[in-house]
């Protein structure tokens, strides 16, 4: 097995040194991922500049590629020839913070992962509930175990998994849980500046986001210390709806 590794905090990423290091333990790896920070990039696809991509190596001396695209732009790029050896597989993190709920639209981790499952291979975005600097190594495990299962047991195509590990010692794990996306409640707050010259500025701040933690969503999961599990799938039409939409008789 052949596995495409990239992330959405960068190249340098402790989270993806330990992520590359578990999944070398089951698998082949090539490690693809951005030069900077992408953090909620959301999907990306670089079609009005050129992209860059050069090879570096991990903090251990593996060998690896930076590029300057985001997330999805490095899945891309590696299904399109940069990476000349068959790809089997995508797994995407580990994330800085959880994507959870409706996060998943704008999380590079998930896109990059997405990006996989419209290439046709079964794909895993992994993040960790820390926005500190923490011990990634647990959810690595997790990672590579999830990944061997992936492998003997596949994914209907156009389906990812959507993976979040509770920052917590291993010892303090619950288990693991198979989940539904839960509801993301957003605390956003609009903060207006002005530059040198009086020229208004903004940001999008606010408190971190907080949730419904309905039973059997992946928020839920989290709070109860369980690692989630969310499959996930690019089809996002309401089929349900299709009747109702159609009995509005739209004429033109």
């Amino acid at each position: 097995m052949h596995i495409l590794v990239t992330n959405d905090d960068g190249i340098q990423a402790t989270s993806l040194l330990a992520l590359n290091q578990a999944l070398m333990t089951v698998a082949d790896t090539t490690v693809v991922a951005p030069s900077r920070n992408w953090s909620a990039s959301g999907h990306v696809k670089t079609m009005h500049k050129p992209l860059r991509v050069w090879e570096t190596q991990l903090d251990d001396g593996v060998r690896a590629f930076a590029s300057s695209g985001a997330p999805s732009d490095c899945v891309g790029l590696a299904f399109l020839g940069i990476v000349e050896q068959r790809i089997d597989m995508v797994v995407s993190g580990i994330n800085q913070g959880p994507n959870l709920g409706h996060d998943v639209t704008y999380s590079g981790t998930v896109t990059a992962a997405m990006e996989g499952a419209i290439a046709g291979v079964p794909s895993i975005a992994v993040s960790l509930d820390s926005y500190q600097e923490a011990d990634f190594g647990f959810a690595a495990r997790v990672a590579a175990r999830l990944a061997q299962q992936v492998a003997q047991h596949g994914l209907p195509p156009e389906t990812l998994l959507n993976v979040n590990v509770p920052a917590l010692p291993e010892e303090e794990i619950a288990g693991l849980m198979v989940t539904r996306m839960g509801r993301r409640i957003y605390c956003d707050e609009l903060v207006r500046r002005a530059d040198p010259k009086g020229r208004p500025y903004y940001w999008i701040g606010g408190q971190s986001p907080g949730g419904v933690l309905d039973e059997g969503t992946d928020l839920w999961a989290l709070a109860h210390k369980y690692v989630s599990v969310t499959p996930l799938q690019l089809d996002l039409t309401d089929y349900e709806l299709i009747e109702r939409v159609k009995a509005w008789d739209i004429s033109l």
